[in-house]
């Protein structure tokens, strides 16, 4: 039997703290919009993250890939392996490429620079929040809710409103031009032409009402002679 030389200590931390260990290792969600949901890891079997809804974390956002990255045991570790996705998978900030990489407790997994994934070992014990980041945007495509620095924005946004949020941020911080967003916003629109004046007027809406849950950062910037671009916390 192998003996921990930091097990008194832990034991000690857990005693004082009233905190139980982990009896097996977990994903926390700490970016997305779901921040702190939580997903056990499987000895047995792997666990996938991807868009695909036959994944085991389904992330469906369109930076990332259908099958994304795989996590599972190695014998001595569990380890995160990228499924040659297209926007990358990152552990700590460095990428995962070809081989896979042993995880410890406390590391940060990245899909696609959109979501955030803290890794907790088996004996570890999960602080309440991980850093959850509820700073800036979020979004739940499924449910279309927007929440702007941990503040759910309520009442919703209006249907042109959530598009034009949307757009931009599946553009990933690229420039949206005012015709990809007439596309985006009024589609059945598209060939008989939207006024300027009627996207700045949904551009300033919507500035509005994220400025109504915060307004200490500028998320939404103009371009000129371009368009518009989403500049996230």
């Amino acid at each position: 039997m192998s003996i921990d030389p930091n097990q008194d200590s832990t034991a000690t931390n857990q005693a004082e703290t009233g905190a139980k260990p982990r009896e097996s290792a977990m994903l926390v969600l700490q970016r997305g919009a779901e921040t702190g949901r939580r997903w056990p890891l499987d000895r047995t079997r792997p666990l996938t993250i991807g868009r695909s809804e036959d994944c085991d974390i389904h992330l469906p956002d369109r930076q990332v890939s259908r099958f994304h990255a795989r996590i599972a045991w190695t014998g001595d570790s569990f380890q995160v392996v990228d499924l040659d996705s297209k926007n990358g998978t990152h552990v700590n900030g460095q990428e995962v490429r070809g081989e896979p990489v042993p995880l410890r407790d406390g590391d940060e997994i990245q899909v696609a620079l959109r979501f955030k994934l803290a890794f907790v070992d088996a004996g570890a014990t999960a602080p309440l929040t991980l850093d959850s980041d509820k700073r800036g945007l979020r979004l739940d495509k499924e449910t279309r809710q927007v929440w702007a620095n941990g503040i759910l924005i309520d009442p919703p946004l209006s249907l042109h409103q959530y598009r034009l949020l949307e757009a931009l941020w599946d553009s990933g911080g690229s420039v949206v031009t005012r015709e990809q967003i007439i596309e985006a916003v009024w589609p059945e629109a598209a060939s008989e032409g939207v006024s300027e004046q009627a996207i700045d007027a949904l551009v300033r809406r919507l500035r509005e009402r994220i400025e109504e849950c915060d307004d200490e950062f500028k998320y939404i910037v103009t371009v000129r002679g371009h368009g518009f671009r989403l500049e996230n916390r």
